[in-house]
């Protein structure tokens, strides 16, 4: 049997972590210690699992004192992005394990403090990058590895994140980039691992162009684009204006109530989960200080270019995936999220083009869960240990965490520099 603590229990650990590992992994695991900044989060979670009724709760700055009470094995760290770091490092401090959420840290700063604390470390840091797991992402890295499509030259990756998911990190604090690292960093880092991870190569170079488009207080959807100066930083539950106003009207008939499901956000309202939370900040606030836009290319050691752009208001959820070969070419199309997509769509394929011979549509078996069924897998990874008929890595350790949030803030500043920022120089400027 071995502990487990939990630094950060936010809606994501209650569900992603102490849930299975309540129901599925208790005769391997037990958890040890809570650690979070508001005591409501305790109540909630012992409310949920009353198992836990006798487990000791930390305030965020009792870590050192958890790690002497709990004793734990695995320190799971699943709070905001910005709080990562400190108990990443101070966990290795104390040559303990760690599994944390993505993204692993907020800036190429915080990645390096994480390395450099890893190698003078007895622990190991495991990144939860659930995407990898997903059959269709498991069954690309195959097709790859067999050397279906030959030396990767080239990746088109477009994602679009729609109104009801995009317009969600703009009501809470991944809209601001202290927090979060800017989307760039806090979304993109989960595309930017599976393709360093498809590819088997490290990224070099980052350009990109960005922009906020759809929200903040300049968007022609603003239902209120001069405000008292009372009204900067109203919330949608008490809005004057929101019925004036897409986003909200979308989402919230005035005659029904939506039916929708989000694998990110917990259904109902999210701030009888904290203290003084409202998550309805209102998406046209000045404050904003993030882009909803990017497009980006992105150069790797290998060879291969990455074209990638994410849009954070778009009719649909999904992805458009081509990735081309010296011998052909993958293509894949994913819409998810079917509850909030207003039309007929297609059930995802591969699609394989060998360069002289005809196509191949290949169907995947799939798996329930979360994102797109990758979470149950990650998680038997994570607290069974490796499946032994996989013939290749792929969890995700502390370098993998840290190119990806490399790329991701390397694309914010391409933004802002109007410039190619190149990844080993990133490093460097983060006293490397």
């Amino acid at each position: 049997m071995k502990n487990i603590v939990i630094c950060g229990v936010s809606s994501r650990a209650l569900s992603m972590f102490i849930k299975p590992l309540m129901e599925r992994f208790s005769t391997h695991y037990e958890i040890t210690g809570l650690l979070d900044a508001d005591p409501k989060r305790f109540a909630v979670c012992k409310e949920k699992f009353s198992e836990l009724a006798h487990v000791p709760e930390f305030n965020e700055d009792a870590f050192d004192e958890m790690m002497r009470v709990s004793k734990p094995d695995i320190v799971i760290v699943a709070g905001r992005d910005d709080t990562h770091v400190t108990y990443i490092v101070k966990s290795l401090q104390w040559n303990t394990d760690v599994i944390t959420e993505k993204p692993m840290v907020t800036t190429v700063q915080d990645a390096n403090r994480v390395l450099e604390a890893e190698a003078k470390s007895e622990g190991k840091v495991i990144v939860a990058f659930n995407y990898r797991y997903s059959p269709f992402h498991r069954k690309i890295k195959e097709m790859i590895l067999e050397g279906k499509i030959g030396r990767v030259t080239s990746v088109d990756l477009n994602w679009y994140i729609d109104t009801y998911h995009g317009a969600s990190y703009f009501k809470r604090w991944n809209r601001s980039r202290p927090l979060s690292g800017g989307l760039s960093v806090h979304k993109s880092t989960h595309h930017f691992d599976l393709v360093n991870w498809w590819l088997g190569q490290n990224p070099k170079e980052v350009f990109a162009y960005g922009a906020l488009n759809y929200y903040g207080p300049d968007s022609e959807w603003n239902p209120l684009p001069n405000p008292l100066p009372e009204e900067d930083g109203r919330f949608c539950g008490t809005c004057r204006v929101k019925e004036k106003c897409h986003y909200y009207s979308r989402w919230h008939p005035r005659s029904s109530k939506a039916s929708v499901k989000d694998d990110h956000l917990q259904a109902g309202d999210q701030s009888s989960l904290y203290t003084a939370y409202r998550p309805d900040a209102c998406i046209f606030d000045e404050e904003i200080d993030i882009e909803d836009t990017y497009v980006a290319t992105v150069k790797y050691d290998g060879g291969a270019l990455l074209s990638y752009s994410i849009l954070f208001s778009a009719p649909y959820e999904g992805y458009r995936l081509t990735i081309n070969g010296t011998k052909g070419r993958i293509e894949s199309n994913e819409f998810h999220e079917p509850s909030r997509i207003p039309f007929a769509f297609p059930e995802q394929t591969i699609e394989y083009y060998p360069l002289f011979e005809s196509k191949q549509t290949i169907q995947v078996v799939k798996n329930e869960g979360g994102h797109g069924g990758g979470d149950p897998l990650l998680l038997e990874d994570l607290f069974l240990g490796k499946d032994p008929l996989r013939r290749y890595d792929i969890l995700a350790g502390a370098e993998a965490g840290a190119y990806s949030i490399a790329v991701g803030e390397g694309m914010w500043r391409s933004v802002a520099e109007k410039r190619p920022i190149g990844i080993k120089e990133l490093f460097q400027m983060q006293n490397v």
